[in-house]
């Protein structure tokens, strides 16, 4: 623990001209007295910690005591603090380790590069989960990344339905999609060497996970990225398993994307005929079920009219009948 702290008392000391006691009691967590016999320890191990009295005093390293990357452009610098996403590191219990790593590159860089963190932090920032959403991190995502990060395999119980199943994964990579996490494996066949199919499985649906002691040989050309936008693709083409015939006014054209899947949305206008002379356009919509389609489409409104399936026009027709003698009934 103490090697640890001595570790980033020197990082935190390459990365700046000079800290007082005070600022780095608040950055490592301990006393004044502590962050003192600590820089003497220090001294005595050869590292050329040198304490400034006085009021403006304070601590800093001397004799060039760095090592620096001169490779880096600031453009480069700053892309690299973009590349870690605290919230999904803090779940996955990385987030001490990326920490660290900031640490480390930040007293490595030249002083003119020293604030690339902070510019990149103050321009970015990815917020994964949906609106109106507080997604709870599995309880089991820790466990799950290490193995990830091991090379290790899992068995696992998996909540299928009403019912739960056991299985041996090979955990190949997470992914975090709107606030949900994934685990993207490979099932591995019976026998030496068996390789299987690649499965996705969502984290909060595992009931229990338990690391192997042997580890898996990765295939050295699976593309977690590739992998995951055609597992998604076939996930979305999937369940638009129906069609529905409807009438958008210019306004329902406009807001369609944002009441059905923008790829739905997309596919239906791309093939919709010229305008009627009320500016009216008659698409075909792939929707996912008669259900759905209803709960949807009926954020439109009066700029959508459905043509077919009967069964659904019958259902909006039923909704304006009601919507009439509601609002007759509260007019009164």
């Amino acid at each position: 623990m103490r090697a640890a702290r001595l570790i980033k008392m020197v990082l935190l000391l390459q990365s700046r001209p000079s800290m007082t006691a005070g600022e780095l009691a608040r950055e490592l967590e301990v006393s004044e007295r502590t962050i003192t016999r600590d820089a003497q320890a220090l001294s005595e191990a050869g590292v050329p910690v040198y304490a400034d009295r006085g009021r403006a005093g304070g601590y800093r390293l001397i004799g060039g005591y760095r090592t620096r990357l001169t490779g880096l452009a600031r453009t480069e610098a700053e892309a690299l603090f973009l590349s870690g996403v605290p919230g999904a590191l803090r779940d996955m219990g990385l987030e001490d380790a990326a920490s660290a790593a900031r640490l480390k590159v930040s007293a490595a860089l030249l002083p003119s590069l020293r604030d690339a963190s902070r510019a990149a932090g103050q321009r970015f920032h990815l917020d994964a989960p949906a609106w109106f959403d507080e997604p709870e991190t599995p309880e089991l995502l820790p466990v799950v990344a290490e193995a990830v990060w091991d090379d290790r395999r899992i068995t696992a119980g998996y909540r299928r339905g009403t019912a739960e199943v056991e299985r041996v994964l090979e955990p190949y990579g997470l992914v975090l999609k709107a606030g949900v996490w994934y685990l993207c494996a490979r099932v591995p066949e019976p026998g030496p060497g068996g390789s299987g199919p690649f499965r996705v499985y969502r984290i909060d649906r595992f009931t229990e996970v338990r690391p192997a002691t042997e580890c898996f040989t990765r295939e050295d050309g699976f593309d977690l990225p590739g992998f995951w936008a055609e597992r998604a693709g076939q996930f979305a083409r999937s369940i638009l398993r129906a069609e529905a015939v409807v009438r958008l006014s210019p306004e329902g054209v406009r807001r369609l994307a944002y009441v059905v899947d923008p790829a739905s949305a997309r596919q239906a206008l791309d093939g919709c005929g010229d305008p009627d002379g009320r500016g009216w356009v008659t698409v075909t919509l792939p929707v996912e079920s008669e259900e759905v389609a209803h709960a949807q489409l009926t954020g439109l409104g009066p700029e959508v009219e459905v043509l077919s399936p009967a069964a659904l026009r019958e259902r909006f027709a039923g909704d304006a009948v009601r919507l009439a003698a509601l609002y007759r009934e509260n007019a009164s």
